[in-house]
């Protein structure tokens, strides 16, 4: 949980480059203990910096492809990555060379691009051209897919429709926030209901910031935002006083370390510091936290922004 106002570090350092990444970063995550997950989607790897470290010090050989836009780590250690029209489950061994991959749950035509395992075990997934979000529960071997969000192939702008959603979170609640792309718009969908409210972005009740192709979402302690403002290249966040700009505010792509081009999935380490995908620089920008936190690390917990999934 942040504290009203806090600022992070305008000019990020670049924890993970295109040598080390490949091109076309999509999925992030960061897990309790600080280890960092992303996938290099050229070679089909899972790459991990364990603990904090500042090195790949793990890669799990996960047979995948640029199709995997998506991972997700539950905590007690379950990996999960949307790929294509499926959802595959990694199962590590002690040799990380020797890792098994288990598709779990598929989906129709429509391609995954994020998904989440909320506290109960559901699996949740947003399929950017099915238009809608489906989950299924983890704790049968039932595939079957129940829509809780949007209508199937259908695109659109009315309160229970999406249009080429992305991002998805799940709080503690089980209430769903959708980066709905193409509305330029977040939606929350309430546990049961089928009509989102516009939270953040156009048809909001009271639009106080403007968004464009929002990618991913997340929540901290408070419920507040943290939100991907893909097509203006910036992170935006809210807290008691609204919405702000938090990190790469000029609204213009670019290459330098204050800057963004198409930002993917983002995530929060439990010091506070900003994790981003950096699409179309193909690399992972790091941005330090700022406030004055008297030397002590953000609460963590499961209704966090440090439980999401992005790293979709």
């Amino acid at each position: 949980m942040f504290p009203p106002n806090s600022t992070w570090n305008q000019n990020a350092t670049t924890f993970a480059n295109q040598a080390q990444i490949g091109t076309s970063p999509h999925g992030l995550y960061i897990d309790t203990n600080n280890s960092i997950y992303t996938i290099h989607r050229q070679n089909g790897r899972i790459l991990i910096w364990m603990n904090n470290s500042n090195d790949t010090n793990l890669i799990l050989y996960a047979q995948l492809s640029l199709s995997a836009c998506s991972i997700f780590v539950t905590t007690n250690g379950q990996i999960y990555v949307g790929h294509s029209t499926s959802i595959k489950q990694i199962i590590q061994f002690s040799n990380s060379y020797s890792n098994q991959t288990t598709t779990i749950a598929t989906v129709s035509s429509a391609y995954i691009y994020d998904i989440f395992v909320d506290l109960n075990n559901t699996l949740y997934c947003s399929m950017n051209y099915g238009h809608q979000v489906v989950k299924k529960s983890l704790n049968d071997n039932s595939s079957t897919m129940t829509t809780v969000a949007g209508t199937d192939g259908s695109a659109g702008s009315a309160s229970n429709m999406l249009n080429y959603p992305w991002g998805i979170f799940v709080d503690t609640n089980f209430d769903l926030y959708v980066a709905d792309q193409t509305n330029n718009r977040i939606q929350l969908f309430r546990l049961g209901q089928i009509n989102g409210i516009t939270v953040a972005g156009n048809t909001s009740a009271n639009i106080t910031i403007s968004l464009y192709y929002p990618r991913d979402v997340i929540l901290d302690g408070n419920k507040y935002l943290f939100i991907t403002d893909g097509g203006n290249h910036r992170i935006i966040g809210s807290d008691e006083n609204g919405f702000r700009c938090i990190v790469a505010c000029s609204m213009s792509s670019g290459a330098t370390s204050n800057q963004l081009f198409y930002p993917r999935s983002i995530a929060f380490d439990s010091f506070g510091n900003l994790f981003v995908a950096d699409q179309f620089n193909n690399r992972i920008q790091k941005f330090r936290l700022s406030t004055n936190l008297s030397n002590s690390k953000i609460k963590k917990n499961n209704d966090s922004i440090f439980s999401f999934h992005y790293l979709g």
